[in-house]
């Protein structure tokens, strides 16, 4: 028997119930935001995707316009510069952007989630002053976890702060697959201060590049990516950076745990760029279908492409309510690991299924490049790498599952 509390509701007030929760429905906002976002994209993004793409250059201009409406610092704070958004809101515009164009989207994506996010949350009032304050909201920052021998195992990290008499730190060594290394004017740099204490040694600083680059901070070569072509990507390398004492984020020895719970949130960014570019696909397959004539008739008619056009809608809704489960986890501040990262395995396949189907509905037109097909293809395998490859994103759900059924 149902206790008397559900059963009077059951009875006399069923609608209460769906008030309370619904796995898909946006609030009135949301949608708004989504409108808004989606035009953006439809207006600015799209027209230009190609060349950013084509050319590699970063889409300053764009950014920029994206700062003047608030959405280079969603989740940040009104009080230094931002909109106050919550994780829900950044990931419907990840996803409209990136649904326009993978690099712009993926910029947006890493800078929000793993910059200004965590400094936000985690920074001192001193710190979120220093550095929102500083530089305009047009401006990007950076995230530098990742080294060239310590990817998805961080414990193996090698770069080393070493405290001073007078309490600052000196940092050496080097950091990789720095998004946004080149435009960047800040960054949260992780470092061991002794490399036997594992994961309790590794410390979060806040490296302000104006400062650093006239002392030891230099950048490797740029690399030349598969595709977000539009974002740079680069090694930091650090050779006796002196680093303020105040400018430790959270504890020293707490960099392992800021990073993991970070990495949740670039999680949600990441495989809502992966539900862009699955999106982007599924239209652009539509689309050609739709006006191409083969055997006599539509190719949008033949069984094949429909079953084709059915797979790839179905797993991107499917993509779609796990991101925003995690998304909406992550906004009630429950753990949500296991959530994120169920999202991210399964929307980065999403996207990378979907621009290959895409490819197969068009065929050889699937193929050049004076048609977007093979670019979704190629900006999609990265959502399946960046942020913890697919075979980690398994691992932590089955970790996560065989602790739940102890």
């Amino acid at each position: 028997m149902l206790p008397r509390r559900l059963l009077k509701v059951s009875c006399s007030g069923r609608n209460q119930f769906q008030r309370r929760f619904s796995v898909c429905e946006l609030s009135a906002e949301h949608r708004e935001l989504q409108r808004i976002c989606r035009q953006f994209s439809d207006r600015e993004l799209k027209p230009a995707a190609s060349e950013i793409d084509r050319l590699g250059t970063f889409p300053a201009q764009h950014i920029a316009k994206l700062a003047s409406m608030g959405l280079m610092r969603v989740t940040v704070s009104p009080r230094y510069g931002g909109a106050g958004m919550d994780m829900l809101s950044l990931s419907l515009i990840v996803e409209e952007l990136s649904r326009g164009c993978g690099s712009t989207g993926s910029i947006v994506s890493i800078h929000n989630c793993l910059y200004a996010n965590l400094l936000d949350r985690l920074g001192t009032d001193h710190q979120r002053h220093r550095l929102f304050n500083k530089y305009p909201s047009d401006t990007i920052g950076a995230f530098a976890l990742s080294e060239a021998g310590a990817g998805s195992d961080v414990a193996a990290m090698t770069t080393r702060a070493t405290q001073s008499s007078d309490g600052s730190w000196l940092l050496n060594g080097s950091k990789a697959w720095v998004t946004s290394g080149v435009e960047a004017v800040a960054a949260i740099v992780f470092a061991t201060i002794d490399s036997s204490l594992g994961y309790k040694g590794i410390t979060a600083f806040l490296v302000d590049f104006e400062e650093a680059k006239a002392n030891g901070l230099s950048l490797g070569r740029p690399e030349d990516k598969l595709g977000i072509r539009g974002t740079s990507t680069c090694d930091l390398v650090l050779e006796n950076v002196p680093i303020p004492a105040e400018n430790v984020l959270g504890s020293v020895g707490s960099g392992m745990r800021i990073a993991m719970e970070q990495l949740d949130r670039a999680r949600i960014g990441i495989a809502s760029q992966a539900i862009g570019i699955a999106q982007a696909s599924l239209e652009e397959a539509v689309a050609y279908a739709k006006q191409r004539v083969a055997f006599g008739g539509m190719l949008i008619d033949l069984p094949a492409v429909r079953t084709r056009i059915a797979e790839i809608g179905t797993r991107i809704e499917t993509a779609r309510l796990l991101v925003r489960k995690a998304a909406v986890e992550i906004d009630r501040g429950q753990r949500a690991t296991k959530a994120c990262s169920m999202a991210k395995w399964v929307a980065g396949e999403t996207a990378t299924f979907a621009a290959h189907g895409c490819q197969q509905i068009m065929g050889g037109m699937g193929y050049v490049k004076n048609l977007p097909a093979e670019r979704f293809y190629r900006d999609a395998r990265i959502t399946e790498i960046y942020g913890g490859v697919t075979d980690v994103q398994k691992s932590i759900v089955a970790d996560a599952i065989i602790k739940e059924l102890d």
